[in-house]
């Protein structure tokens, strides 16, 4: 089984801005229950099958496929759940570690928030100026959260 050890903050500033080069993604859920999410996404020109279990602190297991694009392209226009999500993410590498950014679109737009995902949830790690409140226990910024409840609804 994969572990995810994730935590998840708030920005301050632009700073972050002209760090990293912003790629889209685009998202979708076959499955967004609290107990199991089920998600397809397209990075670039890859496509990924993701399914992740609930979450237990900043951890949860998670297993990650690769699927043709033409798959994911179909899951996400026809029987992924709406809304769709969809941002730009930049990979910044800070204090020997990769933060990773993302800036919201659509009914998310106006919401950005950082992720690192660590070996233990215990680790440190150093924090950017631009990185703010730890948001990682509220289960309002999950992405599988914002299809239910985007943040323009807030």
């Amino acid at each position: 089984m994969g572990v995810e050890i994730e935590r998840k903050f708030l920005l301050r500033g632009d700073g972050w801005r002209a760090l990293g080069q912003p790629v889209l993604l685009r998202q979708g859920y076959l499955s967004s229950q609290r107990e199991r999410v089920v998600r397809v996404r397209i990075e670039g020109g890859a496509a990924m099958l993701t399914i992740k279990g609930i979450s237990v602190g900043a951890s949860r297991g998670e297993w990650e496929y690769p699927i043709p694009l033409a798959d994911a392209e179909q899951l996400l226009d026809g029987l992924c759940e709406r809304p769709l999500v969809e941002k730009y993410r930049r990979r910044i590498t800070f204090g020997g570690m990769v933060w990773e950014v993302d800036e919201f679109l659509g009914a998310n737009a106006g919401l950005v928030v950082a992720e690192i995902e660590l070996e233990s949830e215990k680790q440190a790690f150093a924090r950017p100026d631009w990185i703010g409140a730890e948001v990682t226990d509220d289960a309002r910024y999950f992405n599988s959260s914002l299809i239910k409840h985007p943040y323009s609804q807030w």
